[in-house]
Parts: structure tokens; sequence; C-alpha cells
């Protein structure tokens, strides 16, 4: 007789599987060029397709060294230092010295900058309506719930900084 240990092995190790092929195609969706195409298109603004995402990210996680930058866009430091000069010459985002570190420069975003990333945000959320339109509100919220909690693992779990969820009202 199996016992119950080795079942619910078993089980989580197929459900292991599951997520990981479920996030592997979300991954897959979200860095398709024409993903990020359309959400230019959507936002109504002229943006490089490659400055896109680390513009993003500058507005949501700076102030940030290029160094981290890179790594979390997962390209070359090189490559990610030029497109931050790019970004920087379309006054997108400025670059100042670290509190902490002033060898390090860090990216922070610009008030024309914002404005671009409050429009991708529209069209975000106007794509994600589209997508979530036929969910109910529980399952939805126990979505974001599980996903910000995965998130927090996860980043904690190789090194990263995990944010803490915001409450609603923050």
């Amino acid at each position: 007789m199996a016992s119950r240990n080795n079942v619910q092995n078993t089980h989580i190790s197929r459900k292991l599987r599951e997520l990981h092929g479920a996030l592997i195609e979300i991954v897959s969706v979200m860095n398709r060029p024409q993903r990020d195409e359309q959400m230019v298109r959507e936002a109504g603004i002229s943006l490089d397709r490659a400055l896109f995402p680390l513009l993003v990210m500058v507005e949501r996680l700076g102030p940030i060294g290029v160094v981290e930058l890179a790594d979390r866009a997962g390209r070359d430091y090189t490559t990610v230092s030029r497109q931050v000069a790019k970004l920087e010459s379309l006054d997108l985002i400025e670059r100042r010295g670290s509190a902490a570190d002033r060898r390090v420069r860090e990216a922070v975003i610009s008030p024309k900058g914002k404005a671009m990333t409050d429009r991708i945000d529209a069209a975000r959320e106007k794509l994600g309506r589209a997508i979530f339109e036929s969910w109910d509100e529980h399952d939805f919220n126990e979505l974001v719930r599980l996903m910000r909690k995965f998130a927090n693992d996860i980043s904690g779990d190789i090194g990263g900084s995990a944010t803490k969820p915001q409450e609603e009202g923050d």
C-alpha cells in the first residue's frame, strides 16, 4: 500500500509541472514583441519596443541601477546601459547618484516618463479588463492574492527583493 505522503508528493509534482507550463506560456505571451507593440499602440505613444519594458521597470522599481535593471530584464549590462542613455536623451528618465553608494548612478522616472507610463497603465487596464471580464470577482481577487504571494516567495527564494503587497487604500 502506498503511503499518503507518496501520493501527496506525486500530486504536487504533477501540479508543479502544470504550474511551470502555465508560467512558461504566460511569460512567452508577455515577451512577444507583438505584445509590447500592441501595448504601445493601445497607449497611443511612440516608443521603441526595446525601451518599453525598461521604462516601465524604472517607473515601478526606481530608483534603480543599470546592473539591477539589466539583471531583471534578462539583458546584457552594456545593452541596457545604452538603452537607459536613450531613455534619458528622450527625457523619459533621469539619472542621479545613489544615496546608498555615490559610485552608482540610478535611473528614476521623469515627469514626461511618468505621463507615458500612466498611458501604458491605462492601456494595460483596458486589455486586462477584456481578459478578465468573464471571471467572477472572487476568482480574480484570489488570482491577484496568490500571484503576489508567489512573487514574494520566489523573489525571496532567489535572493531578489520581494516587495510588500500594497493594501487597498495605500
